[in-house]
């Protein structure tokens, strides 16, 4: 099945990221042929196709980004117009005009407020200059129709179901936790059952540096429902779905902990499951232990994400944590009782205890 068809069909199965492109792309075209309609088949404007231009690309993602790029658009466009439009008239020769407009139009829309619409400057300079003769009256509808293509395709991101991504942020947050959770079960199941394979302990800290990303996916995803909330009409709806607050923040912070100490462990792990390594791996008993207090560390990141965003079982997290914590103190006793002489292992066993504290740290430390 191609990508395409499998899209189409998520996005009719029911709410997900499929539909809500699909709503945004059916707004955009929504937003083109209402600019052409009034500019083009209405009042057969002179250089309608400018309208509708416009509308289409200020379909954003957010109502936010918009405005806010609906402003820097008609800011560079009114620049490049009013640049070409003087050039041109002045000096009479439109391959003149280009060689003197163009790198100022150019340098301009490398503005740091004109943001990502800079371009734009050079685009109205073109149309100015290439599309038949130079005059102030042309000029002035472009940038007439350019503002009405403006106005409709806010208008219609802004009125036509909003975007909104708060049920995205909370599945990406909810993704990351199960992703830490399933690594440090994975790893746990490892270490008890002796299984020291360099292979194997090298796919953990690959997933273990994947994880690293997921958890920056989740916080673009955290600012990304903010940003979509502001200036959004249906974040006053009844039945809406609650903001990000200080729960997701703090989240946030946990997962980010466990993404760091987690590729921590899995890179002890591997450098001591190494083949042409020095003898360094702990003993059968120590990494039981320690592979116990990975899976009670699993099941009080999963109880956490559930707090937060989902079931309220804040006293059973509770008891995780003091449950994890009373597991670090028998390891850390287990440890310094198992260390020898040999300066490899002391290593690898001060490393493990390393992460192990700032895991459990760092989950108490959270409100658990």
């Amino acid at each position: 099945m191609s990508d395409a068809v499998r899209t189409v069909r998520q996005a009719w199965r029911g709410p997900g990221r499929e539909r809500d492109m699909a709503l945004q792309a059916v707004k955009a075209a929504l937003a083109a042929w209402l600019a052409w309609v009034v500019a083009g088949w209405w009042l057969h404007a002179p250089v309608a196709f400018v309208a509708p231009w416009v509308a289409v690309v200020l379909v954003e993602t957010t109502v936010y980004r918009s405005i806010a790029h609906g402003l820097q658009q008609l800011a560079a466009i009114g620049a490049g117009t009013i640049a070409a439009t003087a050039a041109g008239l002045l000096l009479h020769s439109t391959v003149a005009a280009m060689a003197v407009v163009l790198p100022l139009v150019m340098l301009l829309g490398r503005w740091r407020r004109l943001g990502s619409q800079g371009i734009n400057a050079a685009t109205g300079a073109l149309f100015v200059l290439t599309n038949g003769p130079v005059s102030v009256a042309t000029s002035t509808a472009r940038l007439t129709e350019a503002l009405f293509g403006a106005f409709v395709g806010i208008a219609v991101n802004a009125l036509v179901r909003p975007p909104l991504y708060l049920r995205d942020t909370r599945a990406v947050l909810q993704d990351a936790t199960e992703e830490a959770h399933d690594i440090l079960r994975d790893v746990a199941d490892g270490l008890a059952g002796g299984r020291w394979d360099a292979e194997e302990a090298g796919a953990w800290h690959e997933r273990a540096l994947r994880l690293h990303r997921l958890v920056e996916e989740a916080r673009s995803a955290v600012e990304w429902g903010r940003e979509s909330l502001r200036g959004n009409l249906r974040r006053r709806r009844p039945g809406a779905v609650p903001p990000p607050g200080k729960e997701y923040d703090d989240a946030l912070v946990v997962l980010d902990y466990a993404a760091v100490h987690t590729a921590g462990v899995t890179r002890t792990v591997m450098e001591a499951a190494a083949e042409d390594g020095p003898p360094s791996r702990p003993r059968p008993e120590p990494a039981r232990r320690y592979a116990e207090f990975l899976r009670q560390t699993a099941h009080a990141l999963r109880l956490y994400s559930h707090s937060r965003f989902g079931d309220a079982c804040e006293d059973e997290l509770r008891e995780a944590v003091a449950r994890l914590n009373g597991t670090l103190a028998e390891l850390r006793r287990d440890l310094v009782r198992s260390v020898t002489d040999d300066p490899d292992e002391v290593a690898t066993y001060g490393a493990l205890l390393a992460q192990a504290h700032r895991l459990a740290g760092q989950l108490a430390a959270s409100g658990a």
